[in-house]
Parts: structure tokens; sequence; C-alpha cells
């Protein structure tokens, strides 16, 4: 077997690809590591069109273990990561109707249990931080206080800027067109970067970090067949009302879950989701027309204040999420030497310094003291 050129090569460098070559430099592996980008730019297409929050709320006590882990780097990034702070902490707000309150609520105690602080607010109180709301559609809601806003572009760039100091090599416009596969071993990748001709690159492991591409390229390499969905979620932006104008730059985001909404500040104005989940293809996904009208038409029943009155901006990305909704970490149990880093869904941002470490431990070390990494290994869906 030809000797391999990098000890691991990652396909996309997004926020998951990214915060894997950071832990991976961290652990003395810089200058074995090659990160490929198929476009442009990093952080295309996901990560560059999130809403950019640390949320430690999710229904999926998994997911809230992983953000509650991350959330220490993400309030307090080590020391010369960043220029400026990772965080705004605004605080995070989820509302719910009379009929989901009561269980909403219930989840508060559990939650501190696994270091997460909520506080339960019933209506008045919320509305007098959040003077929009309705009372038909909201009964009482719980705030997360060490939450915020997150700015997304330093923590990009501070993973990806640590990873190259540390000699780590990031290419773009390197589109990875197959897996290279010996004796059912991954070995390498087949790539082509820009007008030059396709070319084969070894590497002792690759990382399948390529966002809604995951599955494809894993059914290339006949590895685990793990169904991922990439799924649509649309944004706007709108300018708030000129009496609230003032008012709305210190608001959290809010999020309705059961009635599929959130809102927040954005540069002066409000952003908005109907938290829509429309099954894609792999995709430069662009936002619908429905799917914008539903978002103003639940602001309107939600946050009647709120109607836009004009869209300033619209958007689409794509979530990707695997059948349990929990990420894909590990080893593929098919074919050796193929790593998942994939089906982050809507929280990989949030999650990427918990996820990023637990891939390098178990790249390295084979195992990792940091999460039982049977809960999210490939071999789980078996």
């Amino acid at each position: 077997m030809a000797r391999p050129l990098h000890e691991v090569i990652i396909i996309g460098a997004g926020i998951a690809g990214a915060s894997l070559a950071y832990f991976l430099a961290r652990r003395g592996l810089g200058d074995g590591v090659l990160i490929l980008e198929r476009e442009d730019q990093p952080g295309y297409h996901t990560t560059g069109r999130s809403a950019a929050v640390l949320a430690e709320y999710s229904p999926l006590a998994l997911i809230r273990r992983l953000v509650a882990q991350s959330a220490p780097f993400l309030r307090q990034p080590p020391p010369g990561f960043s220029e400026s702070p990772l965080l705004e902490r605004a605080g995070l707000v989820v509302v719910a109707d009379a009929e989901a309150w009561p269980a909403l609520e219930r989840l508060t105690p559990v939650m501190a249990a696994e270091g997460i602080h909520a506080v339960p607010l019933g209506f008045a109180a919320l509305a007098e931080r959040l003077p929009v709301l309705s009372e038909e559609h909201v009964a009482g809601g719980l705030s997360f206080p060490g939450d915020g806003h997150l700015d997304v572009h330093a923590l990009h760039m501070g993973y990806l800027g640590h990873a190259r100091r540390a000699g780590a090599v990031l290419r773009v416009r390197a589109e990875v067109t197959g897996l290279l596969v010996e004796r059912g071993r991954c070995v390498g990748v087949q790539t082509e970067a820009g007008a030059e001709r396709p070319m084969s690159l070894r590497a002792r492991w690759v990382v399948n970090a390529a966002g809604a591409w995951v599955g494809e390229l894993g059914r290339a390499a006949a590895a685990a067949p793990i169904p991922f969905s990439p799924l649509r979620r649309t944004v706007i932006t709108f300018a708030a009302p000129e009496e609230l104008e003032r008012r709305v730059r210190g608001w959290p985001l809010v999020e309705h879950e059961h009635r599929g909404l959130y809102f927040k500040p954005e540069s002066g104005g409000l952003l908005a989701s109907p938290m829509d989940e429309t099954p894609s293809p792999p995709c430069d996904a662009r936002p619908a027309e429905e799917d914008v009208a539903l978002c103003a038409e639940r602001l309107s029943r939600i946050a009647p204040p709120l109607t836009p009155r004009s869209i300033s901006r619209r958007w689409a990305g794509l979530r990707t999420f695997s059948p349990d909704r929990v990420p894909v970490v590990g080893e593929d149990p098919r074919v050796p030497g193929l790593f998942w880093l994939a089906g982050q869904g809507g929280m990989g941002i949030e999650s990427s310094p918990a996820l990023g470490a637990i891939a390098a431990d178990l790249l390295l070390d084979g195992r990792t003291e940091r999460f039982d990494a049977r809960l999210l290994s490939a071999g789980r869906f078996r």
C-alpha cells in the first residue's frame, strides 16, 4: 500500500471541518491536515447562513449535553483565539402556548441537572421585556440568560486561522469527486481543483464533513447506508417598527417551537424564520415564496406588531439531519479509514467546540473521555 501523503484529509471547510482542524492542531497534528473545500470560500453554505446563536435549549437531551459542553468555549474562548468576543449574552427565550407550556416548564429542573440555567417566566414577565407577544399564543417561556448571539464569522475564522498557523492546509475550489477505497479501506480522495486535471490524494484518515453532501459521498464509497436528510430553512430580515427600533437591539432570540417561529435583532432591524424543514437535494439553497409568506403570517399571529411591511433580505440554507437527529461522529463500520463528522442539523455552530474535540480524540486516540462515543457512532443505525 502506498504511503499516505497526509494524516487527515477533511472534506468540507464549514464549521464542522474547521473545528476538527483546530482541535487536531491543538493536539499537535496541524501540519498533517489537509482541508478540501468545493466552493470559492469556506462556510459558503450552512455555516454562513445560520441564525448565529448559542441556544442551550433542545427537546433532545443529547443535543443539550453537546451544546452545554461547548458553551464555556463560546463564552470565554482560549486566549488569542479571537480579537473580539464570540458571544453577546443577550439571552434566549423559548415560549410556548397554554397547551405546551406545562411540559416546557417541567424541563427546568431536568436542564438544571445537566448544568443548564433556565428561568421560567409567565406571560406578564415576558410581555414586560417583549411587548409584542400575543397572549393568545404565548402562556409562558423559559429564559436562558447565559445564551445569546454568536459571531459565527469570528468563530469560524478562529478555527481555520489557528489550524493554518499550525501547518494545516486549506484548498478552496477543490471538489471531491470520489473516495479512494483499497482492500476495503478508505485511503484517500479523488479531487478536481479548478481547471487542473483530476488527481488522487492519499491519507491515513478521510473525514466526511461535507454538510448536505455527506450522504452522497458515503454512498459512493459503499459506507454505512445512513439516510441523511438535508432540510431547507428560510430566513428573512426586515425593519423594526419605529416605536420599537431602539428596544429591539437588546432583545434575545425568541423561539416559539410549537408554532414554528423565531425572531431576533439583526443589523438594526429584525431577523425571523418560520422554522421550515422542507426536504431538498444537496444544493445552493434558495428561499421559496410560500415559506417567506409563512414567516410573515406567523409573525402576525405570535408577535402582531412585528408584521413586516416589507422584507429587506431573504435567504435559505440546508440543515442536514441523521435519522435520530443526533450527529454522526466516528469511523465508518463498513469502510475503515472513513470518518463521519456529519448530521449536525441546526446546532452545528453552537456544538462545534464539543464535536470538534470529540472527533479529534477519536481520530488520534480511538476513544474519548468527553462523551459516550457510542451515542454518536455511525454503527448505531445498523
